[in-house]
């Protein structure tokens, strides 16, 4: 007989928790292992444009946010997070505010790098779903000003 642990406030505020810790040890895969196979994926501010393309931060974990992940740490080998606040219910919506922060070592979208430091508060809004798996994430930051902490001014 097996059981299964129950959603609740608690747990899915545990799969969160996870994630994050998974995310500071730049384990990506394990980050990708706590979402289910066709969760959502919205980084807001991202838009990277390119000669004949424009990329956004939306869609699947698998397709866009495990990319970017590796690339962020890729680009800021030192990237880390701390999480200040972490709130939940028991329908598995968790919402956590998180400070992002790295050293620029490689070319990130659109920034040559330049050892440039930057320090961001995001919000990052999850739900966790009935087999506490995360089948939505979606974030928000400041984009103009990571953007300016890493010396990248553009004019439109």
């Amino acid at each position: 007989m097996t059981t299964t642990q129950a959603r609740t406030a608690g747990s899915a505020a545990g799969v969160v928790t996870e994630f994050f810790d998974r995310y500071r040890a730049h384990d990506v895969n394990g980050m990708t292992d706590l979402c289910s196979i066709n969760a959502d994926f919205s980084y807001v501010p991202v838009e990277m444009w390119g000669k004949q393309r424009v990329l956004r931060g939306d869609g699947k974990v698998g397709t866009i946010g495990k990319p970017l992940w590796t690339g962020l740490i890729n680009a800021f080998p030192d990237l880390t997070n701390t999480v200040h606040t972490m709130t939940a219910n028991d329908d598995g919506d968790v919402v956590a505010e998180v400070e992002i922060a790295g050293t620029q070592q490689l070319a990130w979208a659109m920034i040559k790098p330049a050892g440039q430091h930057y320090r961001e508060p995001h919000l990052f809004i999850f739900h966790v779903g009935e087999d506490l798996l995360i089948d939505g994430v979606t974030a928000y930051w400041d984009d103009a000003s990571m953007s300016q902490q890493l010396g990248h001014e553009e004019v439109d």
